[in-house]
This record gives C-alpha cells, sequence and structure tokens, in this order.
C-alpha cells in the first residue's frame, strides 16, 4: 500500500468523523461565534470577538491556581478546553481581518468588471451603483 492511499484513507476517516459530530459541534459557543464571524456580514466582528479569550485566560488562571491549591485532577481538562478556546479566539480576529480584506477586494474586482461592462455599452452610472447594490 502506497503511502499516499494511506493519506487519502485517513482524510476520508477524518472527513466521516467531522460528519458525525457536526451536531455536537454546533453546541459549543466558541463554534458558533466562529461561524457567525465568518459569514459575510460577521467578518467586521473578528477583532471585538478577539476580546472573548480574555475570560477563557482568567479561567485558566483561576482554575490553575484551584489545582495547585490541592483541587480536583480533572480541572486539568477544563483548563485545557478553556486555552483552547482563548487560543481559538485569538486566531479568530487575524483571520477574519484576511477574510475581509479578500472579500472586499473580491467585490472591488467584480464592482470595477460591471463598470467597464456598463462602460462599454453605455449604461449610465446611476444605474450601474443599483445593479450590484455596492457603493
Amino acid at each position: 500500500m502506497f503511502l499516499s492511499d494511506r493519506v487519502r484513507r485517513r482524510w476520508h476517516q477524518s472527513e466521516n468523523t467531522a460528519q458525525n459530530l457536526e451536531p455536537a459541534r454546533r453546541l459549543f459557543p466558541t463554534n458558533r461565534i466562529r461561524d457567525a464571524v465568518y459569514t459575510r456580514r460577521g467578518l467586521k466582528w473578528g477583532i471585538p470577538a478577539m476580546l472573548l479569550a480574555a475570560p477563557y485566560s482568567a479561567a485558566v488562571n483561576l482554575l490553575t491556581d484551584h489545582i495547585e491549591q490541592g483541587g480536583p485532577g480533572w480541572l486539568h481538562l477544563v483548563v485545557l478546553l478553556c486555552a483552547w478556546n482563548a487560543l481559538k479566539m485569538l486566531w479568530l480576529g487575524p483571520m477574519s481581518l484576511i477574510a475581509l480584506a479578500r472579500v472586499r477586494y473580491s467585490e472591488h474586482v467584480q464592482r470595477r468588471a460591471a463598470r467597464r461592462e456598463a462602460e462599454s455599452r453605455g449604461t449610465p452610472d446611476e444605474v450601474l451603483v443599483m445593479a450590484r447594490g455596492a457603493s
């Protein structure tokens, strides 16, 4: 069996796992925030969503202190979950800005192409602005 076959098989297994976990994934608040931010309307909220990393970081500090003072060991899992969510929220801001820049650039290219097409047909500029809905 070739390496590429094994990689392909593992990739399909991970896709199946992701599809099976999709209903449970929707229950977690950071995933819902991430999904909302990665819409076209939500891209501008990526930087404010980064502020949600602060409560998760505070929870990590508080729980770590509690564990060091003799708290139960299972809290390590909660610390790990809070740390992961804090990193996810921190990563959300820059990634949403990059996505927003890409979307705005593609919208600019579409508007420019529509403007050139309208100029070649002799359409007035007022009709052009209303056609795409962007100003």
